[in-house]
């Protein structure tokens, strides 16, 4: 007992010591109390988008201190617990302290990936599409799988899902989509998500009951906030309108509606398929933005644009997760080799452990 206790106090003192680092704990009151003389000032009230990103940036900064101090003095007070406990002989104390350690270990690990999501748009509220790839039917049907295990996923973080465009599958399942996801970090977490992911399993189109391996892409980037100054060249783009192939009533399907921005010097294709024509060109443009801002941060990281412009077919080449349903149940992640049995939990929505893995080593 006592070897776990000092086992699970090296853990968070180890993660204490990496979270200091990731914060710039030293000098982090001092960037509060500078960031709320900014928040202070009324003239910043005059542009409503600064002053929400200041005062968010704030609560960020107050969030680490307290985090951090918290944690600090609640392992402070059981190693105090602990020695008194130790001289006593105490082995009802020893047992409820290695437990309130485990917790407290656990929380310090998940503060400690909170900590990585300190990149230039990690904050920022992101757009997340998923292709459907090799297989036909099969990955049209894995892609709207996927879909729903990103929703599912979402909800449980309490952010708020648009679903900006949507192509339906011949047969069943979608071609394409792409949400609008809205919350703190949602760009952070979601990031590690772009790539091809595989699915194996007893396909429920095959009336022999034969294994079948399904592709889907999924691509995140972040949403551009308006004080980002992206410039588009009104001659680089090319705008189609067309009619959605999805739900959304007589309108959606009589006129066309949907629009589609072709941007003709990166390639960069996006659509929305709402009822609104206006307001499809307003999201197109907002995605256009954002991807761009997305592509010129990927060519600041040395090595990422290569990624970029060879992200490919998704098939067997490009692949970062794999979900094996049959024979056996397996989700495992190809870059931090995370993985679980329990596949089920994870197409409901709980990725925070796969994603976590990945974060942790990047």
């Amino acid at each position: 007992m006592t070897a776990e206790i000092q086992k699970h106090i090296a853990e968070i003192s180890n993660s204490l010591e990496l979270i200091s680092k990731r914060i710039g704990l030293p000098d982090l009151e001092y960037r509060i109390e500078r960031k709320s003389q900014e928040c202070e000032n009324p003239d910043i009230w005059k542009d409503q988008q600064l002053a929400k990103q200041l005062m968010r940036e704030r609560q960020q900064l107050v969030e680490q201190l307290k985090n951090y101090q918290k944690i600090n003095e609640e392992v402070s007070e059981i190693k105090e617990l602990y020695k008194i406990a130790s001289q006593e002989g105490s082995s009802d104390i020893l047992e409820d302290l290695e437990n309130s350690l485990s917790i407290l270990a656990n929380r310090t690990s998940d503060i400690e990936i909170l900590s990585l999501l300190d990149g230039e748009a990690d904050q920022n509220d992101a757009f997340l599409e998923i292709n459907s790839g090799a297989g036909g039917t099969e990955s049209c049907d894995w892609a709207q799988m996927l879909s729903r295990m990103y929703f599912r996923w979402a909800e449980k973080k309490d952010f708020k899902i648009e679903l900006i465009s949507e192509n339906q599958g011949d047969e069943a399942g979608i071609k394409s989509c792409c949400y609008k996801i809205c919350g703190h970090n949602a760009y952070g977490w979601l990031k590690v998500e772009s790539g091809v992911h595989r699915l194996v399993r007893i396909s429920p189109f095959d009336s022999s009951a034969r294994r079948h391996t399904s592709f889907s892409s999924v691509w995140a980037y972040p949403v551009v906030d308006d004080k980002i100054d992206i410039e588009i060249n009104p001659s680089d783009i090319r705008i189609d309108t067309f009619r959605s192939s999805g739900p959304g009533g007589q309108h959606a399907n009589k006129t066309d509606s949907a629009v589609r921005i072709t941007h003709v010097p990166s390639g960069i294709v996006v659509t929305s398929s709402e009822k609104s024509q206006h307001q499809n060109r307003a999201n197109c443009m907002s995605a256009l933005k954002s991807r761009l801002y997305e592509l010129e941060m990927r060519k600041r990281s040395e090595g990422i644009q290569e990624s970029h412009n060879n992200k490919g077919d998704a098939g067997w080449g490009n692949q970062i997760r794999s979900y094996v349903l049959q024979p056996y149940q397996m989700v495992k992640d190809l870059r931090s080799n995370a993985e679980t049995s329990d596949c089920q939990k994870v197409l409901d929505g709980d990725l925070d452990k796969l994603m976590s893995s990945v974060l942790a080593i990047k």
